[in-house]
């Protein structure tokens, strides 16, 4: 079967263009639709389509990695169906103990999972060492490739709020489950060719509930890779006795929030210590437009703790450096920005 798998890779890659993508297009599909509408969840009864045979699946073109590049991502036609999948192959022999259990977790998860904004794996199977993982084709991608690709000074309100409405759905259903994402970023939201917004990276979703009895609170702190920082809530950053709960994600949505709104990552300059700091005690991160820079300036208010500290002067520099030097013409309302502050308390109690 691996023999199989590797005529397969050696396939010559044809180059496809499922839909044409442009910014008036994705706005048609999120920013313009009805936020009450659910669009139905396509593929739950396709599932059976999805063969378990490496033979059936025609690899067309290499659309991502993960798991430092053990895992590739490809856009595959399951040929007895002519249906376009995605399929992710992973070499397991080469995977860590911690990446071997975030693969198990997600698989187990995601068939656990029935909701319509939570990303389902069709079929899962091994062929000699590699791991393949059959899901729906997300022809959007994820809304971090939107901001790369056609929005990287930021997205509009009204796009903004159809993907997150559609990710904190999601979110919701598996806080009610009883589970913590850990992992809420825009990389981590994906949109299908019918503006469908599905919640991934289940890999690091924690149970509260151990033995029937839910806790309160949670003491697990994974090795969380250093490029998921800038998400993370303090509590959890601070990894001391008092813990964390579900809160933590709605600190996460509101640094995705800003992240959807400015096209920049918060923090992502920042060293670690510094970053932490800064979320513990300056002031807090916000969507920036001409109410937040009137003149090209910051008017960031900065906590007594952050000027003594120079946590705020740090924050007001990486904020203008010079990739932000074009003129904002763009304004958010008080209520989105509402919603940020309130995401992004420091106090979880509060959010």
């Amino acid at each position: 079967v691996l023999k199989d798998c590797s005529c397969i890779l050696r396939t010559p890659v044809e180059s496809i263009r499922p839909e044409e993508l442009s910014q008036s297009s994705i706005h048609e599909c999120l920013a313009d639709s009805d936020l009450d509408w659910i669009p139905p969840s396509t593929g739950r009864n396709e599932i059976v389509f999805c063969s378990s045979n490496v033979s059936h699946y025609e690899l067309q073109l290499e659309i991502g990695r993960r798991f430092n590049n053990l895992t590739s991502v490809y856009l595959a036609r399951h040929t007895p169906t002519g249906m376009q999948v995605a399929v992710r192959i992973t070499d397991l022999e080469n995977c860590s103990e911690e990446h071997l259990k975030a693969l198990q977790n997600e698989v187990v998860l995601s068939h656990f999972f029935q909701h319509p904004n939570v990303m389902t794996l069709w079929t899962v199977f091994t062929a000699g060492s590699w791991l393949w993982v059959i899901s729906p084709f997300m022809a959007y991608g994820s809304a971090r490739h939107l901001l790369n690709t056609y929005f990287p000074e930021g997205m509009s309100e009204a796009l903004i709020g159809n993907i997150l409405f559609g990710a904190i759905r999601g979110l919701n259903y598996m806080h009610q489950n009883g589970y913590i994402h850990r992992n809420i970023k825009a990389s981590h939201i994906l949109i299908s060719g019918d503006g469908l917004v599905s919640l991934s990276g289940l890999n690091n979703l924690y149970s509260l509930v151990n033995n029937g009895q839910k806790s309160k609170v949670v003491y697990d702190f994974p090795q969380f890779s250093t490029s998921v920082l800038p998400w993370l809530s303090p509590e959890l950053l601070r990894q001391d006795l008092s813990g964390y709960n579900m809160k933590s994600d709605i600190y996460s949505v509101g640094i995705t929030a800003c992240e959807l709104a400015n096209g920049y990552v918060p923090y992502q300059d920042m060293p670690r210590t510094q970053m932490l700091l800064q979320k513990l005690k300056g002031p807090t991160y916000c969507p920036w437009d001409i109410n937040t820079f009137p003149r090209g300036e910051s008017r960031m208010k900065n906590s007594r703790s952050g000027v003594d500290s120079g946590i705020g002067e740090s924050m007001t520099r990486t904020m203008t450096s010079e990739r932000l030097q074009i003129p904002f013409s763009k304004t958010f309302s008080p209520a989105f920005h509402n919603l940020v502050e309130l995401c992004l308390q420091q106090d979880p109690e509060k959010r």
